[in-house]
């Protein structure tokens, strides 16, 4: 098994969250016809809420870091038209990707913004995004009955970024599933819901 890449300043964190935007709509585009008023296992929405909240959330990250909140979220909040069809859906969620990716571009190194897991900076903020594209992807290819993996070369940057203390000797992809609570592993007991979190600080 491959053990989790550590963390690297040469990691190209823009093009992490848009390579994680566009493998993950990609994916997911081949399921645009299927059931979305499903629910992905163990959650609360549907698929169709499951993508809202996604897009949402990684918008928010563009946000954060461009306003750079001390101690609150931002006021901006983004959701897809209910109306538009899967794949139009899609396009909003690369747009999202596209807007935090060039947001983390532009934050000087020194940028700090609030989060609940840990005020965070540019990298830190890209691996959040990463890690919601890649996980909740993974939600939904599994409830639309696609593949489930996650690719392990977008997710060992994230995972060493937000989940220092990961178990090692797994594959990334498996490693961050086990890590947000998705999956068992070797040895490793399926994590509850809501016992975990990442930590988001800057080390």
């Amino acid at each position: 098994m491959t053990a989790v890449a550590p963390a690297s300043a040469g990691t190209d964190w823009p093009a992490l969250v848009t390579e994680a935007g566009a493998r993950t709509t990609g994916l997911l585009d081949r399921g645009a016809d299927a059931d979305w008023s499903r629910r992905p296992e163990g959650g609360d929405w549907t698929c169709r809420a499951t993508l809202d909240h996604l897009a949402l959330g990684v918008l928010g990250y563009a946000g954060l870091l461009t306003a750079r909140p001390a101690d609150r979220y931002v006021t901006l909040f983004g959701s897809l038209d209910p109306a538009a069809p899967i794949p139009h859906c899609l396009e909003g969620l690369r747009i999202a990707a596209a807007l935090l990716a060039g947001a983390v571009r532009d934050a000087p190194a020194d940028a700090r913004a609030w989060h609940p897991w840990g005020h965070s900076d540019g990298p830190g903020f890209a691996a959040m995004g990463a890690v919601e594209l890649l996980v909740h992807g993974s939600d939904l290819a599994n409830a639309l009955g696609l593949d489930r993996s996650v690719p392990d070369e977008l997710a060992a940057p994230a995972l060493a970024r937000l989940f220092p203390a990961a178990p090692t000797g797994h594959a990334p992809g498996d490693t961050l599933l086990w890590c947000t609570g998705r999956i068992a592993l070797p040895g490793l007991p399926k994590v509850s819901a809501g016992a975990w979190s990442w930590d988001g600080r800057v080390r």
